[in-house]
């Protein structure tokens, strides 16, 4: 594992001790719950120090236990060859879970512990990008999956040929949102085509976008006033009311010029709350992207916050190499990034973000 060192997450994990008996000790207050919303989030706070804490408990104890068949090694040659044989596989998956947890300490910003809204645009290509997008969607459902993360479908248009014109989803889980925002850009596609006639190659694009989900008690005031709500028919598979009612619902929030849709759903109700839940989202976002940008103006320092960046690339033809351009790191397992094994890229993005 390279650039590993678990040190700074052990000593933070000690700190979160002491955090978590702090807020254990105000939630046994007789008046805790006499404010739900701030209460809500104490408990969630508590169940994620838990879990970190929890998890390092378990490494800690795996490590004694290694430390215990390594006096047998020493002790029984004979038999200590054996028990050596399985002492090995076992601290790869000490060290394994060792980077994991320091990965997560990294996840430091409140933000980053939220459920994620995901979302995929192919780019321009027609149905050559919009297969893509629909590759990248598989991609991160077998992420979430692998995760035990949750998965619901906020919005998915599908293409007239192929693919998908876009898709937005929540991943559900915690820190769904830390691990996905190392998602958002460009993702570009080399391959031989498989609806060109004559088997030339090709290059697609299709860009990503994560944003926290902004929860209830997260303040994201919208004003109706600032709200242009246009409804129209849904488009392309969907049963027998698409193209028959004015179901689906597009929002435009007049100050940022942001715009979300959703025609997910028959009801114009419901597909109108998810654009809301939607909207949201970005405008947190948004919120944080400002504040990132005016702390980054203080300090003098320079931050790229633009989206767009091409960030990876995935090559089928004439090699297979899947290459991070923002930290190099690479492999030529293409097939299983696209199956969903992409931490090693995730990981190595925010690594490099907690050392800028």
């Amino acid at each position: 594992m390279k650039n590993w060192n678990p040190w700074g997450g052990i000593f933070d994990l000690e700190k979160k001790a002491v955090d978590l008996q702090e807020l254990e000790r105000r939630a046994s207050s007789p008046e805790f719950w006499n404010h739900p919303a701030e209460a809500k989030e104490v408990t969630r706070k508590i169940s994620l120090l838990r879990d970190s804490i929890g998890d390092f408990q378990k490494i800690r104890k795996a490590l004694q236990d290694l430390e215990a068949a390594s006096e047998l090694i020493e002790e029984d040659e004979e038999e200590g060859a054996d028990l050596l044989k399985e002492s090995i596989p076992a601290l790869r998956r000490i060290e394994k879970s060792l980077y994991d947890l320091e990965i997560r300490t990294f996840l430091a910003d409140e933000a980053d512990q939220r459920n994620a809204i995901v979302s995929i645009n192919p780019g321009a290509g027609g149905t050559e990008s919009q297969d893509w997008a629909q590759m990248l969607f598989r991609m991160y459902t077998r992420w979430a999956e692998r995760k035990g993360y949750g998965l619901e479908i906020l919005d998915f248009q599908y293409g007239e040929e192929a693919g998908i014109k876009g898709a937005t989803f929540a991943v559900e889980g915690p820190y769904a949102y830390g691990y996905l925002k190392a998602e958002t850009g460009v993702h570009r596609l080399v391959r031989i085509s498989p609806y060109d006639a004559n088997s030339r190659r090709h290059t697609s694009f299709s860009s990503v976008f994560a944003f926290p989900e902004a929860e209830e008690e997260v303040e994201v005031l919208i004003d109706d006033k600032d709200l242009r709500v246009d409804t129209f028919r849904s488009s392309g598979a969907g049963g027998q009311h698409v193209n028959v009612t004015d179901s689906a619902v597009r929002i435009t929030h007049i100050p940022t010029g942001i715009v979300v849709s959703c025609q997910n759903e028959r009801s114009q109700h419901k597909n109108r709350a998810t654009a809301m839940r939607i909207l949201r989202a970005r405008l947190y976002e948004l919120r944080k992207r400002e504040q990132e940008a005016e702390q980054a103006k203080v300090q003098g320092q320079k931050k790229e916050i633009a989206w767009g960046n091409q960030i990876r690339s995935y090559v089928l033809h004439p090699y297979q190499l899947v290459k991070d351009h923002r930290t190099g790191c690479e492999t030529g397992n293409v097939d299983a990034v696209l199956d969903g094994d992409i931490d090693e890229f995730i990981q190595a993005f925010l690594l490099g973000e907690s050392k800028a």
